[in-house]
């Protein structure tokens, strides 16, 4: 049988590259199984040689130590593979598919996925509504960092891509649909972004820079893109992003004005989440304040995009409330402004097919957006120091060598 290295989370701050077992199609116990997941017999689900996936934002939180994921999880939810075992109740997917794998575990059935909202389906994980790959709390699905990894669920789920030699030729944009890709986009689309909008994004990181060239996509007339990274803010502007440097100038509002001409736009996009900063040189954590700067700098009636994470147990937040999600957020003044929210997790499968669409015919240039940088499997722990220090890349990882 053949062998499988991951990424795993070792503890805060430390990744490692283990050797860990090949998959089957069962889910069987591990770090961060839910026990009544275990032995989950998966027959409808698939074996994937990983072609690319990807660090995310989303994992350094928890190898910081801010979250309560435990030592041993294997990382992963961002997943491009070949599929190289089927299940015996799998009738679409066949041996050989090249495939992206939403991040959002799905099962189809359930009334969730009947209505279009995978990220919140209800069979998957027996703590809450939604699930993902190698992540805490979402049901102990192992992640896909790794030579080889099973997904379930694969008729439903998967998105073959038509030909498989030309998806090999655009991968580094391709390997984004499963999860920065249509998150980016989800959050330009929650906040109403449409032709001749003016939208500000909060954080110049991989997601925001996705929601970014997402707002352009949707035909935003202005994207402004704010955070306190001035490399992550160049990688904004090289896509013609207007930028705010809220270390330089904590005035955000002012910002916008002297760019628009007036201190509102149509739309905000939170890419920031749980671990935001507060504003200026002196700035300290601060978790509210993208949340309340976002309705302070967002027009009467207009809408604010959340697809940042913010999550319910955070052992290093600044304070108790903090701790397990409670924030000081200005609700009054959402409320007074007619604003809409849309947050939780990115139901992928509503756009991911329109947006492969996008990349194949030329209209998205993801990869350029976010600075796709590949790396070997082997070269992941340090991607990880150097993603925490703000480099402004996405890491892809290659774990067998294929892209070329």
């Amino acid at each position: 049988m053949a062998g499988n290295k991951a990424v795993v989370y070792s503890k805060p701050g430390t990744v490692e590259i283990r050797d860990t077992d090949y998959p089957e199609l069962v889910l069987k116990d591990g770090p961060g199984v839910n026990p009544l997941n275990v032995g989950r017999k998966c027959e409808h689900g698939v074996i994937l040689k990983v072609v690319t996936t990807n660090i995310c934002g989303s994992d350094q939180h928890m190898v910081r130590g801010r979250t309560t994921a435990p030592s041993g999880l294997i990382l992963g939810h961002e997943i491009t593979g070949e599929v190289i075992e089927v299940g015996r109740d799998v009738e679409f997917i066949k041996k050989g598919d090249l495939v992206s794998v939403p991040f959002n575990i799905a099962c189809g059935r359930c009334r969730s996925c009947r209505e279009r909202n995978t990220n919140v389906c209800l069979n998957v994980n027996p703590d809450r509504p939604g699930s993902a790959y190698g992540y805490v709390d979402m049901g102990g699905w192992v992640g896909g960092q790794s030579e080889y990894v099973m997904v379930p669920y694969a008729d439903f789920q998967l998105l073959k891509f038509p030909d498989k030699e030309k998806a090999m030729e655009k991968i580094l944009d391709l390997t984004m649909l499963s999860d920065i890709f249509p998150t980016g986009y989800h959050g330009a689309v929650s906040a109403g972004v449409r032709p001749g909008s003016t939208v500000y994004v909060a954080g110049a990181g991989p997601v925001g820079l996705a929601a970014a060239h997402s707002a352009q996509l949707l035909g935003a007339a202005v994207v402004i893109v704010g955070d306190l990274n001035a490399e992550r803010l160049a990688q904004a502007k090289s896509f013609g992003c207007e930028t705010v440097n809220l270390r330089e100038n904590s005035d955000l509002a002012g910002q916008i004005d002297q760019i628009l001409g007036s201190p509102e736009v149509d739309s905000a996009i939170d890419c920031v989440g749980f671990e935001a900063h507060g504003h200026g040189k002196a700035h300290g954590e601060a978790p509210a304040t993208v949340l309340n700067s976002i309705m302070e700098v967002t027009r009467a009636g207009g809408s604010l995009g959340i697809p940042g994470l913010y999550v319910t147990g955070d052992p290093g937040a600044v304070d108790e409330d903090s701790k397990i999600g409670t924030l000081k957020i200005r609700f009054g003044l959402g409320w007074a402004k007619s604003h809409t929210f849309v947050t939780g997790q990115t139901p992928v499968m509503k756009y991911n097919r329109d947006l492969m669409m996008a990349i194949l015919s030329g209209k998205a240039q993801i990869a350029k957006a976010v600075n796709a940088t590949l790396i070997s499997l082997a070269e992941a722990p340090q991607a990880y120091q150097e993603f925490d220090r703000g480099v402004s890349r996405k890491f892809v990882i290659d774990p067998h060598g294929l892209v070329k």
